[in-house]
């Protein structure tokens, strides 16, 4: 058999014709641009929400490639730190607002959205109360994005039925619940504390409904002679050291990780009774355990105080939980922002609300029961108390974790941990 010899001439055409595709193809990867995105939406369903935005965006937007990186709440703390110290932050990224928030804001690490924001009038898309806490100096730092979360005691309708049990809308009424639970080979109370902030929901509500908010709002901003040394704080101490005194939390609560689920599969398998915890867990319940979500979860707010200063309608909690800002280092600024705007369009609402999530945005409905109930928690709150370890500067709400960790641990008295939360606040406030 023959082979025939390409002549030449047709040979160079060829060779120019390959090396001008690959100049073609290494021209279009040099134009494509990159940005990344940290979230830490690790509970179905949210790896799955944030996808499905990402891939709309990437879709509408082919010369924007998306890394997109789900970190665990807490290593994702760390992390962040470490990034912005070393210069290195991805685009995007969350935060609660308040104090950290700040923080990046005074070192000039993140850009004001305020002008994006205020593009096409975008910023009425979202309900007030949900900005406030990234609002500094008159400018948006961050867009609220995931959902709206309060505190809500959980509870297992099933034990409930089974001991004849009301729930309880004092915190005596409470108390004696968890006496009939306990006496009954029942854990009352669920919870995993090992990275602190989760017992922490205990102390602050305790205090709300002790004093009110104007006591933390004195002591954390030093206003008219406000100190976390307050009787409210120490009360609210003791209070939470009588229950854990009267062996009303899970066994090994300090040491069990809440971010691998631990205090609801307590709360699934009938061992405990109720949880404090924020409403994100409504969704992941939801997605996780759908039989228990339809059949056997409720909840109800944190009872009254008798005596107590505090609205029992104040609640715990954020409009917007999560809030994605924009790094200062970021190339793409602007196509950030429209990727941040996918994670809470239209589409995004509708499947967050199928998921359990309450958007922040003014135009959501449900027809979901649960979904309304929280609604309307927050409808007739008057006051929405942000969480301390967020609403504080980054030094102080470790320091709050810690000594509220420390209640519970009894290594501490209420009296030492106010002490030791007012010391570490004056030093603070003195540098």
């Amino acid at each position: 058999m023959s082979v025939r010899r390409v002549p030449f001439r047709i040979l160079l055409v060829l060779v120019g014709l390959a090396l001008a595709l690959s100049g073609t193809v290494a021209t279009r990867a040099q134009d494509k641009k990159s940005i990344t995105l940290w979230h830490i939406q690790v509970n179905d369903p949210g790896p799955a929400l944030i996808q499905q935005a990402v891939d709309r965006f990437m879709a509408d937007n082919p010369d924007v490639t998306v890394e997109n990186v789900p970190l665990q709440n807490d290593p994702y703390k760390t992390k962040i730190k470490v990034a912005m110290g070393a210069g290195d932050p991805p685009c995007i990224f969350p935060s609660w607002g308040g104090g950290p928030l700040y923080q990046y804001m005074q070192a000039k690490q993140i850009i004001d959205l305020t002008p994006m924001m205020m593009k096409d009038n975008y910023l009425d898309r979202f309900v007030p109360a949900s900005l406030s806490i990234v609002t500094f100096d008159d400018k948006i730092w961050g867009v609220p994005v995931e959902n709206t979360s309060i505190a809500i005691v959980y509870y297992n309708k099933q034990l409930f039925d089974k001991y004849k049990l009301s729930v309880p809308t004092t915190y005596d009424d409470l108390v004696k619940v968890a006496q009939t639970l306990k006496d009954n080979g029942v854990a009352p109370f669920s919870l995993a504390n090992k990275t602190k902030w989760p017992g922490s929901m205990w102390y602050m509500y305790l205090a709300d409904r002790i004093g009110g908010p104007d006591v933390f709002a004195r002591a954390a901003n030093r206003l008219s002679g406000g100190s976390f040394e307050d009787p409210v704080f120490v009360k609210a101490g003791q209070m939470l050291q009588d229950l854990v005194k009267k062996g009303f939390f899970v066994e090994g609560y300090n040491g069990l990780d809440y971010d691998t689920g631990q205090s609801r599969t307590l709360m699934y398998a009938g061992k405990a009774a109720m949880q404090l915890m924020g409403t994100w867990e409504i969704s992941t319940i939801k997605s996780e355990n759908p039989d228990y979500y339809k059949d056997n979860m409720d909840f109800f707010p944190f009872p009254a105080v008798t005596d107590g200063k505090g609205d029992p309608k104040d609640v715990v909690g954020t409009v917007g939980d999560n809030f994605y800002s924009i790094s200062a280092s970021c190339k793409y600024p602007e196509e950030a922002f429209k990727l941040i705007t996918y994670l809470i369009d239209d589409k995004s609402i509708e499947a967050r609300g199928k998921a359990g999530r309450i958007p922040p945005v003014k135009s959501f409905k449900t027809d979901d029961p649960v979904l309304n109930k929280v609604i309307g928690l927050i409808g007739q709150a008057p006051s929405v108390q942000l969480w301390y370890d967020q609403y504080l500067p980054p030094e102080l709400g470790e320091a709050h974790k810690d000594t509220s960790q420390s209640l519970f641990g009894l290594s501490m008295t209420p009296e030492e941990a106010a002490k030791a939360m007012e010391k570490a606040a004056q030093d603070f406030y003195k540098k």
